[in-house]
């Protein structure tokens, strides 16, 4: 197994470090591609997009985004061709996101869940699997999107 890409802002790095020691606990493996803002470390865009490109090489089969909202994550991460990611804050939607968009990416806000709920989204997510069927012409289709060329 490919270990789980994980990356968060200054907003969420406590749920972020809470949701790499349950993956730990699940013997599942995490890189952490958070950096050190007193450091000077990157902003939230240069986080997701690092996480959003090491998926696109294959590094990662998912990752695993964290702010305060999990909105500005998501955009980030699905600036990059070939990603799909989903903004969850519910065990349904990361459920869905993974059975019918093949999202290999979701987002969580800090400020906007808890911490057990973040591990249950988690766990929901982790457990699904794309399930193609009626759902894969649709996936090829956002596929068809990311390759079609502005007019403008």
């Amino acid at each position: 197994m490919l270990p789980i890409a994980i990356g968060a802002d200054d907003a969420a790095i406590e749920l972020k470090d809470l949701i790499v020691a349950y993956l730990r606990q699940r013997d599942i493996p995490v890189t952490d591609y958070t950096e050190d803002r007193a450091a000077g470390g990157g902003i939230y865009p240069d986080i997701a997009y690092r996480v959003a490109q090491a998926i696109k090489a294959e590094q990662h089969q998912r990752g695993i985004l964290l702010c305060g909202t999990g909105i500005g994550m998501s955009i980030v991460a699905n600036k990059v061709p070939g990603i799909r990611a989903a903004q969850c804050h519910d065990t349904y939607s990361a459920q869905r996101a993974r059975k019918s968009n093949d999202a290999q990416i979701i987002t969580l806000g800090a400020r906007v869940i808890g911490a057990e709920l973040a591990k249950t989204i988690v766990a929901a997510w982790l457990e699904s699997e794309f399930e193609g069927g009626g759902s894969a012409p649709k996936v090829a289709r956002i596929g068809y999107y990311e390759q079609a060329v502005d007019p403008r």
